[in-house]
């Protein structure tokens, strides 16, 4: 619903999901202690309580930023058991972590298994019931809200329409404002009741004899001037008002109002934009990238050395792509094809089988031991030193060439908005066998529901994908 309802409603589920994994850690703890099994399993006080606070803040913490307790009070049942699933799964990972290297204590197995299915059962049971009763909360401690639209078209319709939705939370619609004089009255059949419709001029009295709390204003953009009174009037008044601003049609957006210097703005967003979170992404991709450059170190001075005694050239092929909102960047990999492959291209573009991003099996051009790089993705890993200087990252759109941005349709583009990286959900859905359509609409869909967990997932799908060698060629 509205943001400062979704609020309380991930402070309900945060506070539940911390006391009910206290609870699971508890009830696990006891239950390992009374199996009679030959090694006793035993904490201190101390060691044990720093535990359980830290699996209840992660396990809250996740959920958070999993984004689980967004819509999770609608959510279907398949939807909450996988959510809870992913949140138990990604905090787990994060107390192991914590056991070993800040703890350096040795934790019962079965303790950690009873303790983490008590965890994901309490949170599904719990929000299974929520579903049922989370309205009845709201409404006990919100109360019912009042609210008038103003507008009479197919629009304020629509909006009346979603409103009603809402009614067992307590929210009440009182009728419609005629924005102007002469128009219809609204075509009500569509809707759950008949509400009445009162002129613009009747507010003031309407407000002295009955409470409104909010007025919701679906009007077209033209008579939006002309309202500039009555919207001045609410403000005297602190009466709060909405706007709803479907006549622009961002339909992939965010919408938020900024603030630049005195000017308001309100913002439209058809990308993610959380700054804290974006800034969380690129800690992970340096993390990783550094993690990944030192350890595979002895690997790239192999392959390094295999590609210059196979074929003539450099090692490292170096390329013009397109990053970040069409930033162009030099792109490194191992150089799977002989030295002068672009030159050549013209001989073999007959063979694609795409139009847009060159898809050419069994490429001639390759080197003897470049199909063999290609297959499992190890002519990629010098993108490492891409990510680290931040033209990339490890997950996100892949990058593209100048002259294959040039050829594409508007809605391929917004692709583009994202930070392009190693791994992608293309690239676990069938890489190269996938049409190229496809694989755009795949890269939107990463973009309209990014999260860190779903980079974690796509990152984890990668490695059996890669070592495989399925789909490549």
């Amino acid at each position: 619903m509205f943001r400062s309802q979704q609020r309380k409603t991930k402070i309900l589920f945060g506070l539940s999901d911390f006391l009910l994994t206290a609870l699971a850690f508890w009830i696990a703890y006891r239950f390992r202690q009374s199996l009679p099994l030959s090694n006793v399993f035993f904490l201190v006080p101390d060691v044990r309580n720093l535990l359980a606070v830290f699996c209840s803040l992660s396990w809250a913490t996740a959920g958070y930023w999993l984004g689980v307790y967004t819509r999770l009070d609608v959510a279907s049942p398949a939807a909450i058991l996988g959510a809870a699933a992913r949140q138990v799964a990604s905090s787990a990972l994060a107390m192991v972590v914590f056991i070993v290297f800040a703890l350096q204590v040795k934790v019962s197995r079965p303790f950690l298994a009873s303790f983490m299915l008590l965890s994901w059962l309490f949170l599904v049971v719990f929000r299974f019931v929520a579903v049922s009763f989370l309205p009845h909360v709201r409404r006990a401690f919100g109360g019912e809200r009042y609210v008038l639209i103003a507008g009479l078209g197919a629009r304020a319709v629509n909006l009346a329409r979603n409103l009603e939705t809402f009614h067992n939370q307590g929210l009440r619609i009182l009728g419609f404002l005629a924005p102007t004089e002469g128009l219809p009255d609204p075509d009500q059949s569509s809707l759950a009741g008949t509400y009445p419709v009162l002129p613009i001029e009747s507010l003031r009295a309407t407000v002295a004899r009955q409470p409104i709390d909010e007025i919701h204003f679906a009007v077209e953009s033209s008579e939006l001037p002309s309202l500039e009174e009555v919207f001045l009037w609410c403000d005297e008044e602190g009466v709060c008002t909405r706007l709803a601003v479907d006549f622009f049609p961002h339909v992939n957006s965010e919408v938020a109002l900024e603030r630049v210097g005195g000017t308001p703005m309100l913002t439209f967003t058809a990308a993610p934009d959380d700054e804290l979170l974006l800034f969380a992404k690129r800690l992970v991709d340096i993390a990783l990238a550094s993690a990944g450059l030192v350890v595979l170190a002895p690997v790239f001075a192999l392959v390094a050395l295999a590609v210059r005694l196979t074929s003539a050239g450099p090692a490292i092929f170096r390329q013009r792509r397109c990053g970040l909102n069409g930033r162009v960047f030099t792109f490194y990999k191992f150089r799977s094809m002989v030295i002068d492959a672009e030159q050549r291209f013209h001989e073999v573009a007959h063979l694609s089988q795409r139009e847009v991003a060159t898809k050419i099996p069994n490429d001639p051009r390759l080197t003897p031991i470049g199909k063999w790089l290609r297959r499992f993705s190890i002519d990629e890993l010098p993108q490492l030193v891409n990510v680290l200087r931040g033209d990339m990252s490890i997950v996100g759109p892949r990058p593209a060439l100048p002259s294959e941005v040039q050829q594409y349709k508007g809605w391929q583009r917004r692709r583009l908005r994202m930070r392009p990286g190693l791994t992608c959900l293309w690239a676990v859905g069938g890489r190269d066998t996938v049409d190229f359509e496809t694989w755009m609409r795949m890269d939107l869909q990463y973009i309209d529901n990014w999260s860190l967990g779903l980079d974690a997932r796509i990152i984890l799908m990668t490695i059996p994908e890669v070592l495989s060698g399925r789909g490549a060629s």
